[in-house]
């Protein structure tokens, strides 16, 4: 222990034994070796941090193993800096290795930035979603159907990348889909898991398509097993369908130039089409609904005795009641099959004002 505490003391308070010292400096490799060293333990953090951090460090330890080998003639030095400059390649390696793995492809990294980040969904839940769709990106060419009203079943869930397609029942135009917006919301939400059903639209692209699709039996499956993702899933279709059911209710006009709002219950009846003359049981059937809707009160009301006859000039005729005008030609669209749990109307009534 003496021993060990005398060295210790001439280490720390007396001069270092030395034979001589150099009288020229070590060459311009061992300096330049020292200043990638010194800019290397100068990185930050992070995954690019860590890449300026080990690249410095790997030159350094190179130029150390070139010094080493041309001026030092030393084998340890040679030996020490080889490994440290290999321990950093490696590390280098690994680095570029993890980046190639997590990196999306285009078109899903393009997907993440506009509708995922925005709303701060972590990377590894939205790589949990891309991989139930198989990171599969599927093409519609112009024209070309993606779904047959009637005839196509719903069994997958279908989200627009690129292009525009047109929503269209029984022939008429409805509206039209937008690129990050889903193909098959409203179907998606009117059936059950274990339910099945087919399109009540055709759905046609008008340009050049392309979109992602999942299957149905295997996003439900992962809904039931990630509530996140579930919870996420239900705000996107939510409001989807809530764009599409005000895309709806642009085309929604009332009579006499008046517009209606989709949300209002018995639409139907406000703007349904007047029905043809039938003859007098038409009319008559019309005064029974007129009298049904008068007050109780206004049907037993005796009748007033005429007032007498005023003393003045006879009052003006009255104006025949003018005709209210038309409002076009009404269409009336079943938008129950399209929206089956949307709540408004079963049928609605559309056209255009005079």
């Amino acid at each position: 222990m003496s021993a060990n505490g005398s060295t210790m003391r001439q280490l720390l308070w007396q001069d270092p034994v030395c034979s001589g010292w150099k009288q020229d400096l070590e060459g311009a490799v061992y300096h330049l070796a020292n200043c990638f060293l010194l800019l290397g333990f100068m990185g930050g953090s992070g995954v690019y941090g860590c890449f300026y951090l080990f690249g410095f460090l790997g030159t350094g330890y190179v130029c150390c193993v070139m010094w080493g080998w041309f001026d030092a003639c030393g084998l340890d030095i040679i030996l020490w800096s080889f490994l440290l400059a290999m321990a950093c390649l490696f590390q280098l390696a690994h680095l570029v290795y993890r980046l190639r793995k997590n990196t999306l492809p285009e078109e899903f990294d393009l997907l993440y930035k506009t509708l995922c980040l925005p709303l701060q969904v972590p990377l590894q839940v939205y790589k949990e979603i891309v991989h139930c769709c198989e990171e599969q990106v599927f093409t519609l060419a112009t024209e070309q159907t993606y779904a047959v009203e009637g005839e196509t079943p719903i069994n997958r869930l279908s989200l627009l990348l690129s292009g525009r397609v047109r929503v269209s029942q029984d022939g008429q135009f409805l509206h039209y889909i937008f690129p990050y917006q889903f193909m098959d919301s409203p179907e998606w939400e009117s059936l059950q898991p274990s339910e099945e059903g087919v399109f009540q639209v055709t759905l046609t692209a008008e340009t050049a398509c392309s979109y992602i699709s999942w299957p149905r039996k295997s996003l439900h499956l992962l809904l039931s097993k990630e509530r996140y993702i579930s919870r996420l899933f239900s705000a996107l279709l939510g409001y989807d369908i809530s764009e599409k059911l005000y895309a709806l209710n642009d085309k929604l006009f009332a009579k006499f130039g008046l517009r209606f709002d989709i949300r209002l219950p018995s639409l139907y009846h406000v703007l349904g089409p007047a029905a043809p003359d039938t003859g007098p049981e038409s009319e008559k059937d019309d005064e029974e609904v007129r009298e049904s809707a008068m007050p109780t009160s206004a049907q037993q009301t005796p009748p007033r005795s005429p007032l007498p006859a005023a003393s003045g000039p006879p009052a003006p005729p009255s104006r025949a009641r003018m005709s209210r005008p038309d409002s076009g030609v009404l269409e009336v669209h079943d938008f129950t099959s399209y929206f089956p749990q949307s709540g408004f109307p079963g049928k609605v009534a559309t056209g255009r004002g005079p």
